[in-house]
């Protein structure tokens, strides 16, 4: 509305006027600096300054998928799953050595320890149900001990 006000009102003061007075650049004339109220030189550090963040920004977001990159490709080896092209690419990206964050590398270490525990015998023995251990080791100590006298009381041995 104030567009059409200005143009309607403003040609004709230029008419009455013969176009008399200082000039004013319209808006489409101005120069980005002029048209954000800055100096050239503002405006040019405020620029630098925008691409020097994006670029930070990339990179952390850069790193941050090579983390997650890094976590599946261990999931994908401990599985024995195939490997993915595309995380290997964002791994080497960022520069080949990425570390996992904090929270993911204890996730890893503690699935590794109940994954030892698992596969040791003890952790084999406690998953069959049913089975008492503590009963079971005084069982084998009883055993043990028959065994050391019935071997005292042989005469062959």
């Amino acid at each position: 509305m104030a567009f059409m006000v200005k143009s309607m009102v403003g040609g004709q003061l230029k008419n009455l006027t013969g176009g008399l007075g200082g000039e004013e650049k319209s808006e489409s004339e101005k120069s980005p600096a002029e048209a954000q109220g800055m100096t050239r030189e503002e405006y040019e550090e405020y620029q630098r300054q925008l691409v020097e963040e994006k670029m930070e920004r990339d990179a952390q977001f850069a790193q941050r998928k090579a983390e997650r990159a890094t976590f599946r490709s261990h999931f994908r080896d401990k599985y024995r799953l195939p490997k993915n092209e595309t995380d290997d690419n964002q791994i080497q990206l960022v520069g080949g050595d990425v570390e996992l964050p904090k929270e993911l590398a204890k996730m890893i270490e503690q699935d590794n320890e109940e994954e030892e525990e698992k596969n040791s015998v003890i952790g084999q023995l406690s998953n069959i149900q049913n089975l008492d251990l503590d009963s079971l080791k005084d069982k084998a100590s009883a055993t043990l001990e028959d065994l050391k006298q019935s071997a005292e009381k042989c005469s062959v041995m």
